[in-house]
């Protein structure tokens, strides 16, 4: 185990299995060392700048003129970035090793500090949403840079209704601490240190949950109930911190008086509860014509009456099982990306060559992947779990995608680059669609082509069917967290509510199954995130459609909506493609799409 003194993060070539070197995470871009001048310097300024920022702004933000509010945001936007900064680095190295003792520390404290100093900046939009709408208009209308920064003031106006006083505010920020942040981190730390008894052999849940997709029909029997054996013996512990976190956001939307739990992320997504809902409720509609009737099709494949829970994501019977070194991942993901845009592969090398992904499994990671956008002023930076499945190439082209979309947005700055979350799976969904098509489209043969439509089939249903019946979880698991504490067996109940009607009458459910809601992190750290990948996908198989008509100005439109980050509403980012994701129609469209590749594989049965 690395000391947690050391300068950087051991970064000692990897090659497992065959892959080639998988590339580690080169994080002195943010600070060379998590002890060094650096770091010490930037901690210094912020505790310098915070309460000098407070002792010159608070109680005075109304009688600013608009050269003075906009010098203001620009200190605002600046701390910011430092904080992010720092938190960008102490994250992404505990992440790398969640077991590590010394790099939970650095986070923990880093977070502490900043939560500490960053107490005197909670006025700044509580005492802003003060100000008379009529006056901040005038001088958002007078002065052009200030202007820029509108949808930051029109995304706190939002949530005016629902701010507390500033002595509550202040409260509920330095009690984050110990409050959802220690459980957000007791949760993280509790999976990295599990291990599942796979036949003798131990294992990580990354390792343990990629058995449900080997060819070989025991593995994957062994992989799940080695997964149920596990949560079931920590099942205690999940159900507490998801009680506890579900009570404590009730507590905090009923003193806000927000009307239901979902409403903060709608807010802060920047989407209507409407659109949402019309997004849902197409989906589930949808089930029977999706995932009831792919799965019916995949038993077939497999020669089954039924499936058991542990075949849903099993290949199919030919299907070619070799590894995917990394070289070849990287080229296949490239190639479709210059394919569509030589600027679009031009932003993505930096990341292969540069050290921003870190790529192999290792004791202590952190399971899964995501890109972490840092600061606009450094880079960002990819997580992966890479095993050589053709799943993995579609999670680097995925994430990559992301990493794309954050490089082009960091040009708003630090306040306007960040995206809501329903439109920030755009370029990631689009990266795995083009990567998939130009596969798709040099299949040699029927067969070959068969198998990547299954495949593509079966991530959509992950990402539209399963993420709507994760909504659908929370939705109701929190409606039952408010009438009481909810034992695991009701957790688990809620959970086994949704699984046979979204997956459908083919499949058998073993028993330990309903376990399974407890190593799902988003319910745990971001409640009701997971509508947002139904939602990108939706958008993105519209937005493809629209690309494949042959729209010459598609490119330019594209770009030009990944640089806006967070600075437009969907409705804008979407008008120059002819599209509307508060038509009810519109989810139609993506679902469609997803129903005509099921309709050609069963055109393949006659």
């Amino acid at each position: 185990m690395p000391k947690p003194d050391l300068p950087r993060d051991v970064r000692d070539s990897t090659s497992a299995d065959g892959l080639g070197d998988l590339p580690e995470w080169d994080l002195d871009d943010l600070y060379p060392s998590q002890d060094g001048p650096e770091i010490s310097k930037d901690m210094d300024w912020l505790g310098k700048e915070c309460p000098s920022f407070a002792a010159d702004y608070e109680g005075k933000l109304a009688d600013l003129d608009a050269a003075g509010l906009l010098d203001c945001i620009q200190r605002y936007e600046k701390i910011q970035n430092i904080m992010g900064r720092i938190m960008s680095y102490a994250g992404l190295r505990y992440y790398q090793n969640t077991t590590d003792a010394g790099r939970g520390k650095f986070m923990a404290d880093m977070q502490g500090d900043i939560t500490d100093m960053s107490t005197a900046m909670v006025f700044f939009s509580l005492e802003l949403n003060r100000v008379d709408d009529d006056k901040l208009d005038a001088m958002v209308a007078e002065n052009a840079d200030l202007a820029r920064y509108k949808p930051i003031l029109d995304q706190m106006r939002a949530m005016k209704p629902y701010q507390l006083s500033d002595e509550m505010e202040k409260f509920l920020h330095d009690q984050s601490v110990v409050g959802s942040t220690a459980w957000n981190r007791l949760f993280d730390e509790t999976m990295a240190g599990l291990t599942f008894d796979v036949d003798g052999e131990e294992m990580n849940l990354e390792a343990t949950l990629n058995l449900l997709s080997d060819a070989d029909r025991s593995r994957r029997e062994l992989g799940a109930k080695a997964l149920v054996a596990v949560f079931k013996d920590n099942i205690s512990l999940f159900a507490r911190i998801t009680n506890t976190l579900a009570k404590e956001k009730e507590i905090e939307d009923r003193w806000r008086g927000l009307p239901t739990p979902q409403s903060g992320r709608h807010l802060s997504n920047h989407v209507e509860p409407e659109v949402v809902e019309a997004l849902r409720d197409a989906v589930v509609a949808a089930y029977p014509k999706l995932s009831h009737r792919y799965y019916a099709l995949k038993a077939k494949w497999l020669g089954f009456e039924t499936l058991e829970m542990w075949d849903r994501n099993a290949p199919l019977p030919d299907s070619d099982e070799t590894a995917i070194g990394w070289d070849d991942a990287r080229s296949t993901v490239m190639e479709a990306y210059a394919d569509f845009d030589p600027e679009m592969a031009k932003i993505a090398e930096p990341f292969f060559d540069k050290g921003w992904i870190d790529a192999a499994v290792k004791p202590g990671k952190a399971p899964g992947a995501f890109a972490h956008p840092t600061v606009t002023t450094v880079h960002p930076y990819v997580m992966l779990n890479y095993l050589g499945k053709q799943r993995d190439v579609m999670t680097l082209a995925h994430e990559l995608g992301h990493g794309v979309h954050q490089v082009l947005a960091a040009e708003q700055g630090e306040l306007l680059s960040s995206t809501p979350l329903t439109l920030a799976e755009t370029a990631s969904v689009f990266g795995e669609m083009l990567t998939f098509r130009k596969l798709l489209d040099a299949a040699p043969d029927k067969a070959s082509r068969k198998r990547m439509l299954a495949g593509k089939v079966e991530d959509m249903i992950n990402t539209v069917v399963r993420q709507i019946a994760f909504y659908d979880f929370e939705c109701k698991l929190h409606a039952a967290r408010a009438e009481g504490e909810l034992t695991p067996d009701q957790i688990n109940e809620i959970w086994m509510s949704v699984q046979g009607e979204s997956l459908g009458p083919v499949f058998n459910f073993m028993e330990g199954y309903e376990t399974f809601w407890a190593y799902i992190p988003h319910f745990i750290h971001s409640p009701f995130y997971v509508y947002a990948y139904a939602f990108g996908d939706g958008l993105v198989n519209a937005l493809y459609a629209v690309y494949a008509e042959g729209d010459p100005d598609f490119q330019a439109k594209y770009f030009d909506m990944l640089r806006a980050g967070g600075s437009k509403h969907h409705k804008e980012l979407l008008a120059p493609f002819g599209l509307d994701a508060s038509d009810p129609k519109f989810w139609d469209k993506g679902l469609s799409l997803i129903s005509s590749m099921i309709d050609e594989l069963e055109a393949m049965e006659e």
